[in-house]
């Protein structure tokens, strides 16, 4: 099987996620952001993660593929239950965190940026919906304070460093995405639960942190 994706796409860790979870092996392709024909020509619209499966055919939308994979098996992983409190504490760090993240991810060195053109292609659409880049970096300092204050509050929720709720569930694969994109902020204060957490969940799915290049 193959997963395409851009590196920085929470959706796309999504999908990564439940494989490296249940250590079952998947070619990752990486591609260019600019790239639009390929992703139209299987599936008919510019998006990822799409999972190509075995038989050759095409799947789209993260968790649609997380729940295939997860099933596959017939020994699903993400049975716990989930907690209303961790979907309310990320619609609430919605508002703001793309203002720390979207600049930072524009001028990382990631494969999907590989080219000026993928990179500017990605700066031009995300500056057009939310904003002037240089502008949200003036403000970083202000919003990191306010993320590490968030993340005290997170912190509370947290029961294991293996699994949120205690036990692997959907919660798991909507909250680390976003704690791994964060990892590429400097400064932000890391409450011990939730970075014991954010590093366990790097090594059991096997998907990389962004502390090496953070700015």
């Amino acid at each position: 099987m193959k997963l395409y994706v851009y590196e920085h796409c929470p959706f796309c860790v999504k999908a990564r996620m439940i494989f490296g979870l249940k250590n079952i092996p998947v070619e990752i392709k990486v591609l260019l952001n600019d790239d639009e024909k390929t992703p139209i020509s299987m599936v008919g619209k510019k998006m990822v993660p799409i999972l190509q499966k075995q038989d050759g055919s095409f799947m789209p939308e993260s968790m649609d593929i997380v729940n295939f994979i997860d099933k596959s098996d017939r020994k699903p992983l993400l049975t716990g239950a989930t907690n209303a409190a961790i979907a309310t504490w990320l619609r609430h760090v919605s508002e703001y965190t793309g203002r720390l993240l979207l600049p930072r991810f524009a001028a990382a060195p990631l494969e999907e940026f590989a080219t000026p053109e993928a990179r500017k292609y990605f700066s031009d659409k995300k500056q057009a919906a939310s904003g002037d880049f240089q502008e949200h970096l003036k403000h970083s300092d202000g919003l990191v304070k306010k993320i590490s204050q968030d993340l005290r509050a997170l912190d509370k929720l947290i029961v294991e460093p293996n699994a949120v709720n205690g036990e692997l569930s959907e919660d798991d694969i909507h909250l680390w995405p976003l704690l791994r994109s964060l990892s590429i902020v400097q400064g932000i204060d890391w409450p011990s639960r939730v970075q014991a957490y954010r590093d366990n969940m790097a090594k059991q799915t096997q998907v990389n942190l962004f502390t090496g290049i953070a700015r």
